[in-house]
């Protein structure tokens, strides 16, 4: 790939991009295109002065306009629609703006508004991004990944099958947005320079009747492929990805619940991989654990917890915590699995419930029918969440259903008598699907309990009258960290050691270990520098663990996280080209 500039990083401040490139190529290269911000010296060397309006804008002027012309459109999906096109014009302005109003354009880009940019993708389509893998194109795969990656330092890969996308389900190509959306999460948070990043959809087609009989669908308009011609095609990218880009992050996103852990568990010890919807949802939600038992001055291994809704996040937050019981407080597995009791849409998952009704990878918590025998069921003969409630007395209760209202004030009331400080934990996305309103949440058990959602909430009302802010468990404030600190040292894998290195560091980010009746976790618009410091703990425990694939010391980890963000400001353009 021919080299069109080279960054210097100067003594001073500044930095200096020698560029072989002029005019148009320029303007029309969302990297190093600067729009009105060119100086007057550069427009005359870059050929630049007669394709751009005679003012020069700072970098604050332009981000004031943008920000300006984003709220002249008035409903989330059109301020989606301007910021794609913002992205597609000028890197630096782009995620420059997002920095500076992170809390409210997260929504906007990521959650809930791009699952709506998803669904309409094949409506919405102007120009493509990303790697587009698809299945009836296999024989070319290796062709079209190297057409994308030849010749690029690629650190980070994400990739999506797209059937189970923000809670909408299956969507088929329009995929691609998410693992887009995520890699500039990488990006907001953690620093990761965007040219480093590749999203890609692999398209094994879809099984949305509304896709399939969409005339301008833009996929593969096929039934989804299962099976084995499904793993051997996914095999084909990872080891594309292995060979190619062996240090690089490989990052799954939204792959449906029947090949989510599997996945995980196929390669996870071959590349370092992660998959935010198991890892990442665990991480963060085993962080504020960490956080709230530190309120309560107790352990995790003290705790009974009652997880209700056992798919993908449910069951990646009962292993992470479960590991992190045993590998903290030096408990057996099965131990561990004793202290948790998962609920479904079948109710207690037991062993009566059959293979049929208990999904795969739950049968270490799979509980004795011969603990029931005295509670009562329904007439379907199962145990519901109330009477676990009742029976358990947990002091962890984490909701991640998408039921909404399922935690009653009978419930939450039946938890408050077991326990002093409950932890509740309802996580379920959006915040219309969510197991209680944590203001309710808060007035049921009077002040006393510990609380985070999956979705921002305003605070709850204490009955001293004092505001208690709600702890947003959002997996952005954890799994870009956790990412960058396996790019940092390039790990040889993603460790359960390295995983809980990152939740602890971020737990101890706590505002309520200081003050208890402030939030378990670090605000969202603290996200980039609370990334940071996850990513050093990630990277210092891939040393301890040995796994590191860096010449350079653990005593470097922070320097080195430091020099390696890459920050969207401008540098001063030097051209070198030919005359």
């Amino acid at each position: 790939m021919q080299k069109l500039a080279k960054t210097i990083f100067p003594m001073s401040s500044e930095l200096i991009i020698k560029v072989t490139m002029r005019g148009e190529t320029l303007l029309t290269s969302p990297r190093w295109n600067k729009g009105t911000a060119f100086t007057k010296q550069e427009r005359k060397a870059l050929g630049l002065t007669g394709r751009l309006p005679s003012r020069v804008n700072t970098l604050d002027e332009q981000c004031d306009r943008a920000y300006d012309q984003l709220h002249s459109r008035e409903i989330p999906i059109r301020m989606n629609s301007f910021l794609q096109s913002l992205k597609e014009q000028n890197w630096v302005l782009y995620y420059s703006l997002l920095s500076r109003h992170l809390k409210e354009l997260t929504s906007i880009i990521y959650t809930p508004t791009e699952a709506e940019a998803i669904a309409n993708y094949s409506h919405l389509f102007r120009r493509s991004e990303g790697l587009f893998l698809t299945f009836a194109d296999q024989d070319s795969m290796e062709e079209d990944f190297l057409e994308q990656t030849r010749g690029r330092d690629i650190e980070l890969i994400v990739c999506t099958d797209a059937e189970a996308i923000l809670g909408i389900g299956d969507q088929g190509v329009g995929g691609i947005g998410i693992s887009a959306a995520k890699s500039v999460i990488y990006t907001l948070m953690a620093g990761i320079h965007p040219s480093k990043a590749l999203s890609v959809t692999l398209d094994v087609g879809t099984d949305n009747e509304t896709l399939l009989n969409d005339p301008l669908y833009v996929g593969w308009p096929s039934r989804r492929v299962r099976g084995v011609e499904y793993d051997k095609f996914i095999d084909k990218f990872v080891q594309l990805v292995r060979k190619y880009h062996p240090h690089c992050l490989l990052h799954f996103e939204d792959f449906g619940v029947s090949n989510a852990q599997r996945l995980l568990e196929l390669y996870r010890n071959e590349h370092s991989v992660f998959n935010d919807d198991i890892q990442g949802t665990g991480a963060v939600t085993l962080a504020a654990l960490m956080a709230a038992v530190g309120v309560t001055k107790s352990k995790l291994a003290d705790q009974r917890y009652v997880i209700f809704g056992a798919g993908s996040a449910g069951l990646g937050i009962t292993t992470q915590v479960r590991d992190a019981i045993m590998l903290t407080h030096d408990v057996s597995r099965e131990e561990a699995n004793k202290k948790f009791y998962l609920v479904d849409r079948f109710g207690l998952i037991k062993r009566s419930l059959g293979a049929d009704k208990i999904r795969s990878g739950l049968q270490e918590f799979v509980r004795p029918d011969e603990e029931w025998t005295d509670v009562p069921t329904n007439n379907a003969g199962e145990v519901e969440l109330l009477e676990v409630v009742k029976k358990v007395q947990p002091t962890v209760l984490i909701g991640c259903s998408t039921k909404g209202g399922a935690f009653t004030e009978h419930v939450v009331k039946a938890m408050k008598e077991g326990c002093e400080r409950p932890i509740i934990f309802p996580l379920s996305n959006p915040s219309k699907l969510v197991e209680v309103d944590p203001k309710d949440a808060n007035d049921w058990t009077k002040g006393m309990a510990l609380l985070a959602t999956g979705s921002p909430f305003p605070p709850a009302k204490m009955p001293n009258g004092k505001d208690y802010d709600i702890a947003e468990c959002n997996n952005a404030l954890i799994y870009p960290g956790l990412g960058f600190g396996a790019m940092l040292s390039q790990s040889r894998r993603m460790s359960d050691g390295m995983i809980i290195a990152g939740a602890r560091r971020l737990a101890s980010l706590s505002p309520a270990l200081k003050d208890p009746d402030s939030a378990l976790l670090p605000d969202f618009q603290d996200g980039p520098a609370a990334n940071l410091e996850v990513a050093i703990a990630v990277a210092e425990q891939a040393f301890d663990e040995g796994i590191q694939g860096v010449s350079w010391s653990k005593e470097e980890v922070r320097t080195k996280a430091e020099e390696k963000q890459w920050k969207p400001v401008y540098g001063r353009y030097e051209y070198v080209g030919p005359k």
